[in-house]
């Protein structure tokens, strides 16, 4: 992997610099994507926008910033991009200091501005590289996520386009499914997650999925992945809920999306679920009526009160053991487990009426049942 620290000035990153919004921005003579369509629109407030300017007209240094070189002699803003943007507006005249707009200035205070060199690393090399060094670089500034770096190694149509769908404030997968999601959408936390869904369907990782279709043409396979999940979850359990926010929706749909399911059946449980003290996890109700495993309820234990309270009335016995005359029945407290008497799936509550201590293989066996 190729990578080399550079000098560019003002005047060489401003040329070809244009804003068009939703569609991004550009400058380095067109050559830099300094923010690719759709990407996040975070730009500095005025004091730090301010701040960026004094600095170059002070002649101090701004913190590196680093491009990616691709194979085409573009490039792309990996950091930096709230510094090159504040930058290019001040010299286009968009906003002024104390003031001054650049075009209020001195022809000497306009040239210095201009010829101020920013330093620069550029990298090349392949996709595995890229990532490992945007992983381990230590950035400055705001801080990239997982997503945003795998979007500065897999670039093309098939991104912006997904971007689109998933990468904006009001966008279509905002509109249709932001109370099941959770995140923001410009921080690309909903790009993540339903390629984290989608890959998860051919035990592939997210990378893999973003190299194979890095050079197609548009992301409607991805999109209408994820219109057939929001669509299945709105059928199977159509009264929502604030709990089904955050659920690993994608998940559920990868292993019960062709399963049939009755949504009144399953309304009811829901309900029924939702009025259990027992449960302690409510947003686990969907995984556990789909897939019938407790685990994903976290019902509630029992208190040590209740655990000393059946041990005493026990006489420190379990009661399996008693039953199969085993030669040791008495065990200490912390060598026994507590157990519903009455499973918690037909009705048992977690009461002291209902607890019983069990030596931790009897527990065991139970429960493998």
């Amino acid at each position: 992997m190729e990578i080399r620290l550079e000098e560019k000035t003002v005047r060489e990153i401003f040329d070809g610099y244009e804003d068009s919004a939703e569609n991004g921005v550009v400058a380095y003579g067109g050559k830099l994507n300094v923010r690719p369509a759709f990407q996040r629109e975070f730009v500095y407030k005025d004091k730090q926008r301010d701040a960026v300017i004094e600095t170059i007209q002070k002649n101090f240094p701004l913190n590196v910033m680093y491009w990616v070189e691709n194979e085409n002699g573009m490039y792309e803003l990996l950091d930096g991009q709230q510094r090159t943007i504040s930058i290019c507006q001040y010299v286009g005249g968009e906003y002024s200091i104390n003031h001054r707009a650049f075009g209020n200035l001195t022809k000497t205070e306009q040239e210095q501005i201009l010829d101020y060199k920013l330093m620069i690393y550029i990298c090349k090399g392949n996709d595995k590289e890229k990532l490992d060094w945007f992983k381990i670089i230590n950035i400055a500034g705001e801080k990239l996520t997982d997503q945003e770096l795998r979007n500065a190694i897999y670039t093309g149509e098939w991104l912006s386009n997904a971007k689109q769908y998933f990468s904006k404030n009001g966008c279509p997968a905002y509109q249709i499914a932001s109370k099941y999601m959770r995140g923001t959408p410009i921080r690309q936390d909903y790009l993540e997650t339903v390629l984290r869904w989608i890959s998860a369907k051919d035990n592939e990782e997210i990378e893999d999925y973003m190299s194979k279709h890095q050079h197609t043409t548009n992301a409607s396979e991805l999109w209408l992945y994820f219109n057939s999940v929001i669509t299945w979850v709105k059928t199977i359990f159509p009264n929502y809920r604030r709990e089904m926010q955050g659920v690993e929706w994608g998940m559920l749909y990868n292993k019960f999306g062709s399963n049939a399911f009755d949504p009144q059946e399953l309304e009811e449980k829901t309900v029924k679920l939702l009025m259990d003290d027992d449960v302690t996890k409510k947003s686990g109700i969907y995984e556990y009526l789909l897939s019938g495993e407790e685990k994903h309820l976290n019902i509630r234990a029992f208190s040590e009160y209740m655990r000393r309270t059946a041990y005493i009335k026990q006489a420190f016995k379990c009661p399996h053991c008693v039953a199969e005359k085993r030669e040791k029945t008495e065990w200490l407290l912390e060598e026994m487990e507590a157990d519903h008497i009455k499973p918690w799936s037909e009705g048992g509550k977690t009461s002291i009426e209902n607890c019983q201590m069990l030596c931790k293989e009897h527990n065991r066996r139970k429960s493998n049942k």
